[in-house]
Formats: structure tokens, C-alpha cells, sequence
């Protein structure tokens, strides 16, 4: 794969591990702070490629109890679970160019199998809508197929940056991804706002919901203890 940098970047170890707390504190260094929680903390463990974490058995019980959250919620609105390939043509790309463009310079690509060039280089999705929204309008024949509703679970690439951090920001990640197709403008934007309550914190529905929740994350999976405060 095309820039992979292995080394760039990449976080510092952490410092000296004790068994009594931790050797950044949080108010001097929150960066280095964070790093050592995570680690310390069980939640992830660096791996060799800068911007690409492990995550550790906390961390992904921690995105499993949020899946099921989610799951069955969308299940209510009658939304259905889908997969979509991993890897994006460049000519898909091209074509949905103007939604890509933000995302250009983080395309990592493919360019290799074996010790052979690729003919053509094929793209790894930063986003699904261009992979997507083709199959959509085959799909959708008439007012008949609408609405249509699909959720994805994928994960995601996104390269170039730098300054990775955990959580926050790296260069592969696990998300959740929803695409909707309505007759109307109307029935979208009511899809849009019943669909915010869910999740977005721009909705105080949804932001009641995701605080109740992570509230019982908190107390009941990642409790810490006094010395890693």
C-alpha cells in the first residue's frame, strides 16, 4: 500500500510504568496523559503502523454495547443492515469526484499484488457513499422501492494526517454509516430529524441518550482505578 510510513509519527513509549499511577499528569501533559490511559487502561495497545491502533478487549466490548444500542434502535425505524465493499474504483471515484474531494488527500490506495503493479490502482473507501449510491439507482425503479433504508458497520481508511491520537483520530477506524432514499424532500427531512435523535448530539433526544449511556460505561466497564485519575 501506497505510503505506508511506518515510523512516522508513531506515538512515544510510555515513559516508566508503575504500578501506583502514572508518570504524565493530566493537567501538565494532557497528550501524553491520555496515551498512558489508554495504554494502562487496557483499551488499546501501538502497533507498528503510525496512525493504527489494537484495540483490546475493553475497548471493543465498549463499541459492542454502543452497536447494540444502535442496532436495535434503527431496528425500530425498520432499517436495515447492509455491507458494501472494502475497495473503490478510480473511475467510481471520479465520478463522485465533488463528494471526494474533501477526502482526496486521505485515499490510501492499492497499487500492488504480490510483486506486481496493479493495471489499475484500486482505492480503499474513506466514505461509502461512492460505493453506495451507484447501486442505488439500480435499485430504485420506482416510487415502489422507496423508501430505502440501509445501515452499514465498517470500518474505514483515512491516511494522510499527522498527529494520530487514539479514538480521536487515526488512520483506521470502526463507524457506523447510514443512507437513506425518500420520494420527497419532506419525507427526508422527517427521516433526518427522527433519525438525529438517535445519535447526534445537536439533538437533545439523542444527547440524553448517549450521556445515559456512556455514564453506565463509565461506572460499569472502565472504572479506573484513583491512581490513573
Amino acid at each position: 500500500m501506497a505510503g505506508e510510513d511506518s515510523n512516522k509519527g508513531k506515538k512515544k513509549e510510555v515513559k516508566k510504568e508503575t504500578g501506583l499511577g502514572l508518570s504524565s499528569k493530566k493537567d501538565e501533559n494532557f497528550g501524553e496523559w491520555y496515551s498512558e490511559v489508554v495504554v494502562c487502561g487496557e483499551m488499546i495497545e501501538y502497533y507498528d503502523i503510525s496512525g493504527c491502533y489494537i484495540l483490546r478487549p475493553w475497548a471493543m466490548s465498549i463499541w459492542e454495547i454502543l452497536q447494540a444500542f444502535f442496532d436495535a434502535e434503527i431496528k425500530k425505524k425498520k432499517i436495515k443492515n447492509s455491507y458494501f465493499p472494502l475497495f473503490v474504483s478510480p473511475g467510481v471515484l471520479q465520478k463522485e469526484k465533488d463528494h471526494i474531494e474533501g477526502f482526496a488527500p486521505e485515499v490510501a490506495w492499492v497499487t500492488k499484488t504480490g510483486e506486481s503493479d496493479l493495471e489499475v490502482p484500486i482505492a480503499i473507501r474513506p466514505t461509502s457513499e461512492t460505493v453506495m449510491y451507484p447501486y442505488f439507482s439500480k435499485w430504485i425503479r420506482g416510487h415502489r422501492d422507496l423508501p430505502l433504508r440501509l445501515n452499514q458497520w465498517c470500518n474505514v481508511v483515512r491516511w494522510e494526517f499527522s498527529n494520530p491520537t487514539p479514538f480521536i483520530r487515526s488512520r483506521e477506524f470502526l463507524w457506523q454509516e447510514g443512507h437513506t432514499a425518500f420520494a420527497t424532500k419532506e419525507e427526508a427531512d422527517a427521516e433526518q430529524s427522527c433519525s438525529g435523535s438517535n445519535y447526534s448530539s445537536h439533538h437533545p433526544a439523542g444527547l440524553l441518550r448517549y450521556r445515559h449511556l456512556l455514564e453506565l460505561l463509565v461506572f460499569d466497564i472502565i472504572c479506573i482505578d484513583p491512581p490513573y485519575s
